[in-house]
Formats: structure tokens, C-alpha cells, sequence
């Protein structure tokens, strides 16, 4: 079967999301697992994805980032309902540079900047007043001025040795196209559905 390049046939597939998504074409399910093994999965937007893999943003705090740092690898699958596609994703996860996480944090609309200081993230709140209290606190902290990105605010990539297409096919004949990372390159094959 011939190789492909999954990231090319990833993004046309998110190009077609992009026009036909209602909401958050880029939305995916990630999965990690503390060092105990106990896996935990959340929504998070897929903010990142090219050859160098599938990214996103946050808290380095948060149960997520707490968990890939103790435990660098993680799963993904972003389902496009209108398309009757999925695709998933498992590998190895890395911390972005602080360069890039500078770049996409100033990217952000001023509300979610200072929402990002605001927030514990994944710790217990003790009530939702006093997470609007921090809000304000910190949207007059900043008044009038950039807001820095938060010290332990930041991003991972997940780098893929395995990515699954899946696309629906009439009397569940599904194709599933897997392709599998091999000294630096893809090769192809097929699943049963």
C-alpha cells in the first residue's frame, strides 16, 4: 500500500471540519495517565499540527499538565460528526518552547489572558464569586498594559508514532487507514472496522 503523509491528509480533513463543524472543528479528546497508570481524559482545542505533531495549551498546573510531566505520553481522537470521520493519535508528549508558548499566549483575546492568572486551574474553587473576584483582581493587575504570560502556563505536543483514520462506511464496512511512524518515516495499512 502506498505511504502517505497522515499530516497532509490531516489537515485536509480538518480544512473540510473547518467548513462544516457547527462548533470547534478542533476540539479533540486527550488522554493522559499519572505515574500510576490511571488515565484521565478532557476536551482540549487542538491549537498545533504539522510533522513535528498535535498541540495544545495549558496550565502546567492542571491535572493534564501535571500528569504529562510526571508521565510524557498521551492519546487523542477528534471526532467530526458532520463528516463521519475520527481521527486518533498516540505518542510521546513533549513541553512546547517557551518561545511558542509566548507567541500563542499573545495570540489570545485580553478576557482568556487574564482569565489564565485568574484560574487554579483543576484545583478546588471555593465558590464562583471568588473565581470572578480573581478575575477582576487580576483584569486590574493588568490594566492598561500587555499581560505577560503566566509562568506556569504553557503547551504540549503529542508526537505521534501511531495515527488512525476512520471514515463511516454504509453496513458499518468502515475504513480504517493506520499509519505507523518508522525510522523517521510513515508506512500505511488498513484495519479491519
Amino acid at each position: 500500500m502506498a505511504v502517505t503523509d497522515p499530516f497532509a491528509l490531516f489537515d485536509a480533513w480538518l480544512t473540510e471540519a473547518r467548513a462544516s463543524e457547527i462548533n470547534d472543528p478542533d476540539a479533540m479528546a486527550f488522554a493522559s495517565a499519572d505515574e500510576r497508570g490511571r488515565p484521565s481524559v478532557r476536551m482540549v482545542l487542538l491549537r498545533r499540527a504539522g510533522p513535528d505533531g498535535f498541540g495544545f495549551f495549558t496550565n502546567l498546573d492542571s491535572r493534564k499538565g501535571r500528569e504529562l510531566l510526571a508521565n510524557p505520553w498521551g492519546a487523542l481522537s477528534i471526532h467530526w460528526k458532520s463528516l463521519r470521520r475520527q481521527v486518533r493519535a498516540e505518542g510521546a508528549v513533549e513541553q512546547v518552547s517557551d518561545s511558542e508558548a509566548d507567541d500563542y499566549f499573545a495570540s489570545r483575546g485580553r478576557e482568556s489572558q487574564v482569565g489564565s492568572w485568574a484560574s487554579d486551574q483543576s484545583r478546588p474553587l471555593e465558590s464562583r464569586e471568588l473565581f470572578e473576584q480573581r478575575y477582576r483582581e487580576m483584569d486590574q493587575r493588568f490594566e492598561g498594559g500587555p499581560v505577560p504570560r503566566p509562568p506556569r502556563w504553557s503547551g504540549f505536543r503529542l508526537v505521534p508514532d501511531r495515527i488512525e483514520f476512520w471514515s463511516d462506511r454504509p453496513h458499518r464496512l468502515h475504513e480504517r487507514r493506520l499509519f505507523t511512524r518508522h525510522d523517521g518515516g510513515w508506512s500505511e495499512g488498513l484495519l479491519y472496522p
